[in-house]
């Protein structure tokens, strides 16, 4: 990235005792994005945070140019962006086709995944649903069990969200929501999963499921408003705007402050980033990975590797043991 902004890190600090892991701490470090906005010339800011972020970059800039819109008083009513959609289809094949193969002892798709992402950008529909009912997607449906945790429960997901509706529950967001967001007053999970509310499966197949559901619709043209690709925004007060975006990996939230009147600079910038949602210290995988035997170490790295895809960050992970 040509500003050098480091895009971030989830990291798993497990504590083994006895035997077992007595202690997980889930933490997302993401840049901040705040201090390299604020001040900046408000439509100049609002060209440079896509070039701020690794993935997801149409999402992104989608969203920071809405609400900065949204600042200046208009609203928009929640509909598809096809931009932002045909984005989100192809972090969802590239997960489908690159990166679950390997988890599951197959090799990596390479060649299904250049000619299904041109099929989304050229729209040919018929041509993705044919590739999605192939007997080696219906393989690595049936194989998703293997990777499965028979002890977690269901996910606590968001409710469906557009900008207006999410001023009730959050009148203005800051710093402390932004690093750990919650609804409800808890953790809740933004995603395919979220969105495809009451999906019935396990722990970690129901999220790869969503995702691929999620491409079925596309390929059949059933996506509908509040799918992957969705956006809204809406003034929050004077000088303030939020925008929301359903990407692949859930929720986007951008709220911009302005000041200045006829030279408008970003008073202040704020990011909600799905992976503060799914990764947050409350959230699902520090209770998948509590009391899982540790004496099998490399297991236990297999494990957590296949947690973590299923809950899908936009940014590397480690993890630190003590």
């Amino acid at each position: 990235m040509s500003t050098g902004i480091d895009p971030g890190c989830v990291r798993l600090c497990l504590v083994v005792a006895d035997g077992r892991i007595s202690a997980v701490n889930v933490a997302s470090e993401r840049p901040q994005v705040a201090q390299v906005l604020r001040g900046r010339p408000a439509d100049a800011a609002v060209r440079l945070v896509p070039l701020l972020f690794a993935l997801c970059g149409k999402a992104q800039g989608r969203a920071a140019g809405l609400a900065l819109a949204a600042a200046r008083g208009g609203e928009f009513p929640a509909q598809l962006d096809a931009a932002i959609q045909h984005e989100a289809l192809r972090e969802h094949l590239w997960r489908w086709l690159l990166d679950l193969p390997p988890l599951l002892g197959e090799p990596a798709l390479k060649d299904e995944f250049v000619a299904a992402a041109g099929w989304v950008a050229g729209g040919q529909r018929a041509e993705l649903a044919a590739l999605l009912a192939d007997q080696r997607i219906e393989q690595l449906c049936r194989r998703l069990g293997a990777m499965e945790d028979p002890a977690a429960g269901a996910p606590r997901c968001l409710p469906p969200l557009a900008a207006r509706a999410s001023l009730a529950l959050w009148p203005q967001l800051d710093a402390g929501f932004c690093a750990r967001p919650h609804w409800q007053g808890a953790a809740a999970e933004t995603g395919a999963i979220a969105r495809r509310q009451g999906a019935a499966a396990g722990a970690f197949a129901a999220r790869w499921l969503a995702r691929l559901a999620e491409l079925r619709d596309w390929a059949q043209d059933h996506a509908r408003v509040g799918a992957g690709g969705t956006a809204s925004a809406v003034p929050v007060g004077p000088g303030r705007g939020r925008a929301l975006v359903e990407t692949a990996r859930g929720l986007l939230m951008h709220e911009i402050a302005l000041e200045g009147g006829h030279e408008e600079r970003i008073a202040d910038y704020f990011i909600v980033a799905p992976t503060e949602w799914n990764f947050h210290p409350q959230g699902p995988l520090a209770g998948w990975l509590l009391g899982r035997p540790a004496t099998d170490r490399a297991a236990l790295q297999g494990f957590a590797a296949r947690a973590v895809a299923a809950l899908d960050p936009c940014v590397r992970w480690e993890i630190e043991w003590l």
